[in-house]
């Protein structure tokens, strides 16, 4: 097997006059989780559909465990799960049923199959609803079980389009968990996610993508320590104030600091001299700041940096058409 477990080159998508992947470039190596960080409208959406196989590219080219997307799609299915960002069981069938039916017509024995749909439904916590259909469902209830639905085989690589929406935090955290083992067993995971705290959690390496651009891709710690090893955050509950006490930051400093209303934001590698040398001079202006905080840095800083604006948080159903986003 190769030792990458999904490649792609220079790889375009547009729809009209949108690019919604625009010269992508990405590796994944095999038996780790890849996190594919950006907003929405960023190409993650899009870059998941054509490493699945169910969106052609327009230009350059993708392979899954060394195989074409585009030249022998029905061997890439083959070795693949998919959880996309909407529900994709049968709400007529029941939740043991549509597992238990993905089972067979992945060529496992029936008492595998059922098996198999049995512990999926222990691990998501819907044992109880197990023999319902899934019309009943409710939205985070079809998300688990359609994530149970891309596991039923144990494929070496899947795909998972931010995979915790509408999840609860006990599912999430099950989630989390099955992922873990998954990596641990040899299994490939390329993931998309808002999250920026999923992305930290999980993935060995990350790639922030954003207007179909890839603009940043390394390891999460390394990501996090290009920034700065401390973050300084200061704040003023009056914005006046605020704007006063930036440009008394920004002499202290050297450099113009980050400021969101009230909040003035600092990065420095010499967190305490830094932070030290501030808040004298803040002293000696007779600008006490009303709140302090000092940290280490987070990929949300990163995707700061990056893009100039904070991740989205998503909250929207979970049944989400597959041509809504790219």
């Amino acid at each position: 097997m190769t030792d990458i477990a999904v490649r792609t080159f220079g790889l375009v998508k547009r729809f009209g006059d949108l690019a919604a992947l625009d010269g992508v470039d990405l590796e994944v190596e095999t038996g780790t989780v890849f996190g594919l960080l950006g907003p929405n409208g960023a190409g993650k959406t899009t870059a998941v559909r054509v490493l699945s196989t169910t969106l052609a590219p327009d230009a350059g080219k993708a392979e899954v465990l060394g195989i074409d997307v585009v030249e022998n799609p029905a061997a890439v299915r083959a070795r693949i799960g998919l959880a996309g960002q909407f529900a994709a069981v049968d709400p007529s069938l029941t939740g043991w049923e549509n597992l238990a039916i993905i089972g067979k017509l992945s060529q496992l024995p029936r008492k595998v199959a059922g098996a198999r749909a049995d512990e999926l439904l222990e691990r998501f916590d819907l044992v109880d609803a197990a023999h319902r259909p899934v019309r009943t469902y409710s939205g985070g209830m079809r998300r688990r079980l359609d994530i149970g639905a891309a596991l039923v085989r144990r494929p070496p690589v899947l795909f998972l389009d931010e995979p915790t929406t509408g999840l609860d935090l006990h599912s999430r955290n099950e989630l989390w968990k099955m992922i873990r083992e998954l990596v641990t067993q040899g299994s490939t995971l390329l993931l998309t996610t808002q999250y920026l705290e999923e992305a930290d959690q999980l993935a060995q390496r990350v790639a922030v993508i954003d207007g179909g651009k890839v603009i940043a891709n390394d390891s999460p710690g390394a990501l996090k320590d290009k920034l700065g090893s401390t973050v300084i955050e200061i704040s003023w509950d009056d914005v006046g104030v605020a704007e006063s006490a930036e440009r008394i930051v920004a002499r202290a400093v050297g450099t113009p600091p980050e400021r969101e209303g009230g909040l003035i934001r600092i990065k420095s590698h010499e967190g305490t001299h830094v932070l030290i040398g501030v808040l004298r001079e803040l002293d000696a202006g007779g600008l006490e700041p009303d709140q302090l905080a000092v940290r280490e840095p987070s990929l949300d800083d990163v995707f700061l940096a990056l893009t100039g604006k904070h991740a989205e948080p998503v909250d929207e159903p979970a049944d989400i058409p597959v041509g809504s986003r790219v």
